[in-house]
């Protein structure tokens, strides 16, 4: 099973700020640990949403397509990096998760863990649709 793990943002990573050089030999340290116990498949960390921009898109498929430039206002609501593990269950992601460095040392902050969708649940699912 893939999972996301996602860093939530915080006001100092939309304002720029780069993280402590212990915290980034933490999470190198963290990232190590990982990767020699076979489950990470990704991560990086991502600049601030005002390098970046959304596309927002209507109703069907000729609406019209409108460019957003950040930033954005609900910091709450952005990622500021993530991780793509590979793992047994939800309960290990969590596992992994719980043994992260803080990711924005001295405040709170939050680490989502998603999971990915595999070829296998839209085979069960039947997405061809109904069968005439």
């Amino acid at each position: 099973m893939r999972f996301m793990m996602i860093v939530k943002a915080s006001k100092e990573s939309e304002a720029g700020v780069m993280p402590s050089q212990k915290l980034l030999e933490d999470m190198g340290k963290f990232n190590q640990e990982m990767i020699n116990a076979g489950v990470m498949l990704d991560g990086a960390g991502l600049q601030s949403s005002s390098k970046g921009a959304r596309v927002r898109i209507g109703k069907d498929e000729k609406a019209k397509r409108t460019v957003i430039d950040g930033p954005f206002a609900e910091i709450k609501e952005l990622i500021a990096g993530y991780w793509v593990i590979q793992v047994k269950s939800k309960e290990e992601a969590i596992e992994w998760a719980m043994r992260s460095p803080s990711p924005h040392p001295g405040h709170e902050c939050e680490i989502e863990i998603r999971q990915f969708f595999e070829e296998e649940d839209f085979a069960a699912a039947d997405v061809a649709g109904p069968k005439s």
